[in-house]
């Protein structure tokens, strides 16, 4: 399908803002012309699968930001722009929250996700909700990603037959198709950067506290976050302005130290007219935020890809001092802690949710069929041909036989965790190299969907920072093939803004994103 010129490759945040000021383009347009694409490209044509619910109030939301604008009141960079968020962060709109199961059918939330308000108060238009991984992946050892039993297989816009990686896959998909402006996805480990490098977007994952998770179904807390996915840094920066703050609801909001959080809100506010949040961070792309800085090169099975030679070109050419074969001894070791993290937070984190959700509190609010992580297996298990079609439920029950989160076996995997992760991990890496940051790229190029042999287990270099908790971004490197990979930064904790800053003129460099071609499979050479 044709882009519509208003979608076109000058259509970033702050053009489209402009437009509007202008008084050449409105909210209800933009958010018509980005419904039709949907329309042309998510069950038809290519069938990306990417989109697994429309607002029913999308237009009328839009045509209020036009009122507002026109009563001379922006909100934000975001005002008026369509977003769409995905499907396990709660929304009190008529819109459903499943994550991707068909046990959470019919189910609406009482309220909206933190994330989502501070959407809608930044004038936002909550567009619709993203296609995932299943419980964003946490269901089986074997799955497929990017696939639910609400919204099936969800399809990599580059290479139809290729995965779109996950959880986070209809967001990725969504942002790089142009069905919407930005999108949000969430990230344990690797949801948010994985389906972002492998469908050729921006994808950031903030330190765990700058965004609040509640209203997300989670999988576990001490990981878990929401994060921008954006077709540049610049506009990933912004989103990320907005969602950020603090949260009586969730406590982990309240760590970010002072001085991270003066940053930001100087960021916000040496952005442009309307208030444009994390714009200052985004926007020294062509900037000397890399001259100067340490960055180590990560000594992972992608250190010698070919790609790794125009990044190095860009790094240097930016004055970046390169410090070779970065790499910690203890990931796996770090891996296992965090498996058994992740399976006592799941079930103490679910059943909570599901809790919430049985005294629901909004006009539209629905309350769930099942009310704890045991109903959803069973339900699973009574549904098997439609839930279970390809690959079972072995995370979930071994979630399910976990106690609860004063269990040694868990104290003791969270205190090992975090030291792996952090003080012995990436805090004494970073010291002892004395780096500002860590490169690698992302992940491999996406394989093809594989119904047998399950497409979840790609080597990603997500680990350490989610586990510790700290910021990572990645964003398009090149190609092989027509198949984007993506190159990531990750560095201290709440070092978010010099991240996105080094990502940013990074990007400037390299220039490497590039629209799908929608090709059906790889010809053979």
């Amino acid at each position: 399908m044709p882009i519509d010129p208003i979608l076109g490759d000058d259509a970033d945040i702050a053009a489209l803002q402009s437009a509007m000021s202008g008084g050449t383009l409105s909210s209800a347009a933009l958010t018509a012309a980005y419904l039709r694409r949907i329309d042309a490209l998510n069950l038809q044509g290519p069938e990306l699968r990417a989109v697994i619910e429309i607002n029913p109030q999308a237009m009328d939301i839009a045509r209020a930001a036009d009122a507002e604008r026109a009563a001379g009141r922006v909100r934000s960079a975001l005002h008026g722009l369509p977003i769409l968020i995905k499907d396990n962060i709660a929304t009190d709109d008529g819109m459903q929250t499943t994550a991707g199961s068909l046990a959470l059918v019919g189910a609406r939330p009482g309220s909206d996700a933190h994330v989502v308000t501070r959407l809608r108060d930044a004038g936002a238009v909550i567009l619709g909700k993203t296609n995932m991984s299943e419980w964003a992946n946490f269901r089986s050892t074997a799955s497929l990603s990017g696939w639910s039993g609400r919204g099936g297989l969800a399809r990599n816009p580059h290479v139809l037959d290729r995965s779109a990686s996950g959880s986070s896959s209809g967001s990725a998909i969504a942002v790089a198709a142009r069905l919407c402006v930005a999108a949000i996805g969430t990230e344990t480990n690797g949801s948010i950067v994985s389906p972002s490098s492998v469908c050729g977007v921006v994808g950031f994952k903030p330190t765990v506290g700058w965004v609040s998770r509640t209203g997300i179904i989670p999988i576990a807390a001490s990981q878990d976050t929401a994060g921008p996915m954006a077709r540049s840094v610049r506009d990933a920066s912004i989103v990320f302005g907005v969602l950020a703050g603090t949260d009586p609801a969730d406590p982990a909001t309240f760590e970010t130290p002072p001085r991270a959080r003066a940053e930001l809100e100087r960021a916000a506010a040496g952005g442009e007219a309307g208030g444009e949040a994390g714009g200052e961070a985004g926007g020294k792309a062509g900037g000397a935020a890399l001259k100067g800085a340490r960055i180590g090169l990560w000594a992972g099975p992608l250190a010698a890809h070919p790609l790794m030679l125009p990044v190095r070109d860009a790094l240097e050419a930016c004055g970046a001092e390169l410090v070779e074969g970065v790499g910690l001894d203890n990931v796996g070791q770090m891996i296992a802690a965090s498996s058994t993290v992740c399976l006592y937070e799941f079930k103490a984190g679910v059943n909570a949710y599901l809790a919430g959700m049985l005294a629901p509190v909004g006009v539209k609010a629905r309350r769930p069929r099942v009310a704890t992580l045991a109903d959803v297996i069973a339900f699973n298990d009574a549904h098997a041909e439609r839930e279970m079609p390809m690959f079972g439920q072995e995370l979930l029950l071994a979630s399910q036989a976990c106690g609860d989160l004063r269990d040694g076996a868990y104290l003791e995997a969270l205190e090992t965790a975090r030291r792996l992760a952090r003080a012995q991990g990436l805090d004494a890496l970073l010291d002892s190299h004395r780096l500002d940051a860590i490169l690698s790229l992302t992940t491999a190029p996406a394989p093809v969907n594989d119904w047998v042999n399950a497409t979840s287990a790609l080597f990603s270099c997500s680990s350490p920072a989610a586990i510790a908790g700290y910021p990572h971004v990645t964003l398009p490197a090149g190609h092989v093939h027509g198949l984007p990979m993506g190159v990531s930064l990750f560095g201290r904790a709440w070092s978010d803004l010099r991240i996105l800053e080094f990502a940013a003129e990074l990007e400037s460099r390299l220039r490497a994103r590039r629209d799908p071609s929608y090709l059906q499979t790889l010809p053979m050479r």
